[in-house]
């Protein structure tokens, strides 16, 4: 099955418990003002894939001791198709793994969407993953909870390791790094996680001390997408 994302990257380290993959669908409408991902907002923009390529990923991220997959955008959601045989994919693989000694990795979700939102059948998309965090991202609304961009936003488990995994995080402010940067394969860097109010202003700052200037950084309107972040 063919997909449109925007990009995926290991080790992710932001946003989820642990060391994971990433994956950014790409195509939203919803188009939340204040959006750190501007960038993800075209469907036509990004690369075409498939999930069997990015099953492949999976398996070789289990095979390296990965702690859980994370799916974001973009939105998930508008893809459902892809996104439900995605999961029930990962889903499988890492069972399989369990099986076969490693420990358990969770998959975990972010959707705009809140539950009652959708109709039942485009909801089932989720029924792979094992938490979403939902809602529309709310500029005027911050919070310092773990892997949330704003205090609306919600973890909810929907399996049993999404309950033991996800439990002691639902109240909990990250102690640690809330933003990691990298190249990405296109060469432009790549700023994973949900940041602060501020962060991003204060990342560009450091940035220019070091002798590095973002262009188009895709938090700004209008900007092209260079140094762009995901969350």
């Amino acid at each position: 099955m063919e997909l449109r994302i925007d990009g995926t990257h290991y080790p992710l380290e932001t946003l989820g418990p642990g060391k994971r993959l990433g994956i950014w669908f790409q195509g939203c409408s919803l188009a939340c003002p204040g959006c750190m991902s501007r960038h993800t907002w075209d469907p036509a923009a990004g690369t075409a894939g498939t999930v069997a390529e990015l099953l492949a990923l999976w398996r070789r991220a289990l095979a390296d001791g990965a702690d859980g997959l994370t799916v974001s955008g973009g939105e998930p959601l508008q893809q459902a198709a892809a996104l439900a045989t995605l999961l029930a994919g990962a889903a499988h693989l890492r069972d399989e793994a369990r099986r076969g000694g490693s420990g358990p990795a969770d998959v975990l979700v972010y959707t705009g969407y809140e539950p009652g939102e959708l109709p039942p059948e485009r909801y089932r998309a989720l029924a792979g993953a094992d938490a979403v965090i939902t809602g529309r991202f709310r500029i005027a609304e911050p919070t310092r909870l773990a892997w949330r961009g704003s205090a609306n936003q919600r973890i909810v488990p929907l399996t049993p390791l999404g309950a033991l995994r996800y439990a002691p995080h639902l109240a909990r402010e990250p102690a640690g790094p809330r933003l990691q940067a990298a190249p990405g394969e296109d060469g432009r860097l790549r700023v994973y996680g949900v940041p602060l109010r501020g962060e991003l202003a204060a990342l560009e700052r450091r940035l220019r001390q070091d002798g590095v200037a973002l262009a188009e950084p895709s938090w700004r309107p209008g900007a092209g997408g260079r140094g762009s972040p995901r969350a």
